[in-house]
């Protein structure tokens, strides 16, 4: 069962972090997630919004998070007050009078309050940090503010002159891991690749893919990641060709592959895992062919994960791969150069290379800095996932068609060059036939 988590103390670091990043006489407003109704009177299960997640651990519905530098009390949090009869129907709150010592904030206060007292917190700073349009009811909150602050000049109001984005403060920060988070994110990935362990035995011609689907689930939960950090994708056959595919509904059939792209969320960390394997255990020769290049393409990729190397050049070097490997399947035909130059692969390689991975599957942080790329550094984490595509409608060699392969790992960029967080499940030929075998003799 899972055993790491993040302390207290460092939230409130984070908070102190952005603070001394903000200017004198401004104020940020972070609000969180709010439920969302599923159907009538149902709600999806709740899921905090990544940055005030970040910022204070709290994972509680409609609270807000007031940073000021300024201020004799620089960080406060709006959250629901206790309330019996609400809890006895919908769980038990924290209440604001706990949350400011177990959650080390300078001020807490009641959510009910929280008009009123933006109103006093907000009043003459110059600069307000918001994350406008992520909430779009919250923004009329926010503007009805202003408004008022603007329009009531004769009671010693003031608005701030000037609104920037705080998404550019909070996702630099994330982009880079701390250790406590490379520890959950270590954990995350393994109850992923035991779950996909667990899918490969499973499968079997005749099998679904929605049952694949319910082993992987299954084993997230019962170790502690009661769900996928996203919508998990079972391709059997040509249904591997749809990048996004999530119906997960046909029947397996023997002699097909079938691509399964999952992950487990644990303590909001995303694990995001792509492996490709024989329904029957077996790789017929055309598939083994195809997907001997989309594995020495991601290995070729892997070469430039390490401080100082690029996501660009990364992908430069798997396309060649992949760019050769269909020339000498006749798949293209042609001058391997012009191919190169026409990006003639991105016919059946129609997706990148990867991105960045944490609170959020595809996670915040920018993919240039000054205008241009910017290279990798020690704590950022990120997939590498080439893949190739040959639908039935393609114009490939008849042997080919129907197959989709895709190959995804996990990387933590180090001081040394890399840590490939998702190693552990098998993706060479002969290591997934062996575990497939092996799981249909004990059958």
């Amino acid at each position: 069962m899972p055993t790491v988590n993040i302390e207290k103390a460092e939230f409130k670091a984070r908070r102190d972090r952005l603070l001394s990043m903000m200017q004198p006489n401004s104020v940020a407003i972070i609000p969180a997630a709010s439920e969302v109704t599923r159907s009538r009177d149902t709600e999806y299960a709740f899921r905090q919004d990544s940055d005030f997640f970040y910022l204070t651990g709290f994972n509680e519905p409609d609270a807000v998070l007031v940073l000021s530098p300024s201020s004799d009390t620089p960080s406060t949090l709006f959250c629901l007050n206790k309330d019996k009869l609400a809890e006895i129907w919908h769980g038990r709150r924290i209440g604001f009078e706990k949350a400011k010592e177990d959650y080390l904030f300078d001020q807490t206060c009641a959510l009910s309050e929280l008009t009123e007292q933006l109103l006093n917190l907000v009043n003459g700073q110059q600069i307000l940090f918001y994350a406008q349009g992520t909430y779009p009811q919250f923004d009329d909150k926010v503007w009805e503010l202003l408004n008022t602050l603007r329009g009531t000049p004769k009671k010693g109001y003031k608005a701030p002159h000037t609104i920037k984005d705080i998404r550019g403060l909070v996702h630099e920060m994330r982009l880079f891991k701390s250790p406590a988070e490379v520890r959950i994110m270590r954990e995350s990935c393994e109850i992923s690749t035991q779950g996909h362990m667990r899918a490969m035995q499973f499968a079997k011609p005749g099998a679904t893919e929605y049952q694949l689907e319910a082993e992987l689930h299954h084993h997230y939960a019962m170790h502690g990641a009661r769900h996928p950090a996203y919508g998990t994708i079972v391709g059997g056959g040509d249904n591997a060709n749809i990048l996004h595919y999530t119906a997960n509904s046909d029947v397996l059939t023997n002699g097909d592959l079938v691509l399964i792209d999952s992950g487990a969320e644990l303590h909001g960390y995303a694990a995001d895992i792509t492996r490709t394997f024989p329904i029957n255990g077996k790789f017929s020769e055309p598939q083994a062919a195809l997907y001997t290049i989309v594995l020495a393409a991601q290995e070729a990729a892997f070469t430039e994960v390490r401080p100082g190397g690029t996501l660009s050049k990364a992908n430069k070097l798997a396309m060649k791969v992949l760019t050769q490997g269909l020339l000498d399947l006749g798949i293209l035909q042609g001058d391997l150069q012009e191919l190169l130059d026409n990006q003639a692969c991105k016919a059946f390689y129609m997706h990148g290379l990867g991105h960045w991975l944490g609170l959020d599957v595809h996670d915040v942080g920018d993919y240039k800095k000054d205008e241009k790329e910017r290279p990798f550094e020690a704590g950022m984490v990120l997939t590498i996932e080439p893949g190739l595509y040959i639908s039935l409608d393609a114009k490939a060699p008849e042997q080919y068609k129907g197959i989709g392969i895709r190959i995804e790992d996990n990387l933590l960029v180090t001081e040394q060059g890399h840590e490939n967080l998702t190693a552990s499940v098998p993706k060479s030929i002969s290591e997934i036939e062996a575990l497939m075998q092996k799981q249909a003799v004990n059958r």
